[in-house]
């Protein structure tokens, strides 16, 4: 009996010994069997558009910052390059001489920020009878309902015009708040309709400098405001939302604004021509990026826009990385699903020249709002890591280095201040660009999340009324609320990659490979951004 047990003990782990290696020679000659004739001719035509993509994003990046040079040192400021006069009392007129403007303050469940909203449009200097404030309320819970129209009578007792306005359902979101709002019978007298979204808070001489814009220049429909974060330093993640922002503000919207009069409208801090609205076709729902699509369709119309840098408006940055991802999902897939749409639109449109419909395509869409997203995730975080097990695959220094070196530069020259976190900020956006690659996918193909609308939380002061200005105390949190399988799994795969290359490579890719590997397993695990407390 000993002796069989004792063979037993010879036997079993000789033959897991056989076999584990049996698995590991079969793996091994598989590689060695389809590397040659499948994975170096895919990782090279890969290498290759990716490659492309980038020479595309770098040449565009390039032009902005001329243009943008010129524009600063050259340039007129917009009230030089388009008529502009101060609104002026009329004796004989009165106050009828002012055009009348609709405000319009769509809100979804606003709790922390209601108050902050409406008294910051409440509080826009012009004249009172030519006014309207108008709250779109589509909040699904009664009790922030009751606070909103509290808020709202509150100021109507102190002879603000304002009006506020529910419906039965939530179709097309935001879109569709603002769309059935245009059709009350007292915005049939107003001229004009500015925008804000529930956590703005414009100035109070807003108006009297942007009104004047369209006052006495007919063939502007937009006067677009630049965004100002109240929050910027409420954590890291704001900082790094405020570096991709500052770009798209200070560089993007700038150059649209003074070589096209084109840009995209950015849902809010800005004021319409209602007529110019009205013509485009109104508000559609029919992607989740109803303020680019009525740019584009005012646009193709003819209608100019102007982009004031120097007017801001007060707004606040997600600080939670849930609803930063909802909202880079949104921002990632309205464009691709909207670029689907409206391509052969802009082609055959004959009202614009051939000059726009090249920089509304190629530039606005393609490159920013597709090639931008794809490149960044697909050769960072997916070929070029993989080239590490297949040396055939070289990956130029111009590609790899100098082109990412330089477009990295010209997007953080926007914020001065943040210079210093320029390592973390290319980081966390190669993690952001799974999520906007992803969606970046579902607008091109109309998949399953299409259409979600996901309403960006705002905490307010929420955060510091929950803490009570102490150390937060640690929260019992689901697991599952925290982890994020994709971050995780990319995380591993590169950090696979990182190992591989320190021990058999020769790229020394190896740096890169292990900081971006921590950066998405920080992000798989959620400690990125705001934590609130639930008690």
């Amino acid at each position: 009996m000993d002796q069989i047990s004792a063979t037993s003990r010879t036997i079993i782990p000789g033959t897991f010994q056989v076999s584990q290696d049996d698995i590991t020679g079969q793996i091994g000659l598989f590689w060695q069997q389809t590397k040659a004739p499948l994975i170096v001719p895919v990782l090279k035509v890969l290498m290759v558009l990716c490659l492309a993509m980038s020479i595309m994003l770098f040449v565009e990046r390039v032009y902005m910052g001329i243009v943008i040079v010129f524009v600063k040192l050259f340039g007129r400021k917009p009230e030089k390059r388009y008529k502009w006069e101060p609104m002026k009392d009329d004796v004989e007129l009165g106050n009828s001489a002012y055009p009348m403007v609709l405000v319009q303050i769509p809100m979804y469940n606003e709790k922390e920020v209601y108050q902050l909203s409406i008294g910051a449009a409440c509080g826009i200097s012009w004249p009172a009878d030519r006014i309207i404030i108008q709250v779109l309320d589509d909040s699904t819970d009664p009790a922030i309902k009751t606070l909103v129209e509290l808020e709202c009578q509150r100021w109507a007792s102190k002879g603000v015009n304002i009006k506020y306005e529910i419906r039965d359902n939530r179709n097309g979101y935001k879109a569709g708040a603002l769309k059935e709002g245009m059709k009350h019978s007292y915005v049939k007298q107003c001229d004009y309709v500015a925008i804000f979204d529930a956590d703005f808070q414009p100035e109070p001489d807003f108006l009297w400098r942007t009104i004047p814009f369209l006052a006495n220049n007919s063939e502007i429909a937009l006067i677009q405001a630049r965004w100002k974060f109240v929050n910027s330093d409420e954590c890291l993640m704001t900082r790094m939302q405020e570096m991709s922002l500052d770009y798209h503000f200070i560089v993007e919207q700038e150059v649209g604004s003074s070589t096209y009069a084109f840009f995209g409208f950015n849902g809010t801090a800005g004021v319409w021509r209602i007529s110019a609205i009205n013509e485009a076709g109104g508000w559609k729902d029919r992607t989740t990026v109803e303020d680019m699509d009525l740019a584009v369709r005012a646009s193709l119309k003819g209608w100019k826009f102007v982009y004031v840098s120097d007017l801001k408006v007060k707004n606040e940055l997600p600080s939670t990385f849930k609803a930063y991802r909802y909202q880079q999902h949104r921002w990632s897939c309205g464009p691709a699903n909207l670029f689907r749409k409206m391509a052969m639109e802009i082609i055959r449109n004959r009202k614009v020249s051939l000059w726009k419909k090249c920089y509304v395509i190629y530039s606005f869409f393609f490159v920013r709002k597709i090639v931008a997203h794809l490149v960044t995730f697909v050769f960072y975080c997916v070929v070029l890591p993989a080239t590490v097990f297949v040396p055939e695959v070289e990956v130029p220094k111009w590609g790899a280095v100098y082109i990412p070196s330089i477009i990295t530069l010209l997007n953080a020259v926007g914020t001065p201040r943040s210079l210093h976190l320029v390592i973390f900020w290319i980081l966390f956006e190669n993690v952001m660009s799974l999520h906007r690659t992803k969606a970046t996918f579902i607008g091109l193909l109309e998949a399953g999340r299409v259409n979600e609308w996901v309403v960006t939380e705002k905490l307010g002061d929420a955060l510091k009324t929950k803490l009570g200005g102490k150390a937060p105390r640690k929260s019992r949190i689901r697991i599952g609320e925290r982890l994020h399988l994709l971050e995780l799994g990319v995380g591993a795969y590169l950090f696979f990659c990182g190992c591989y290359d320190l021990a058999f490579g020769k790229n020394r890719y190896f740096i890169f490979l292990f900081l971006q590997s921590i950066a998405f397993f920080v992000a798989g695990v959620g400690y990125v951004g705001t934590f609130v407390p639930t008690s």
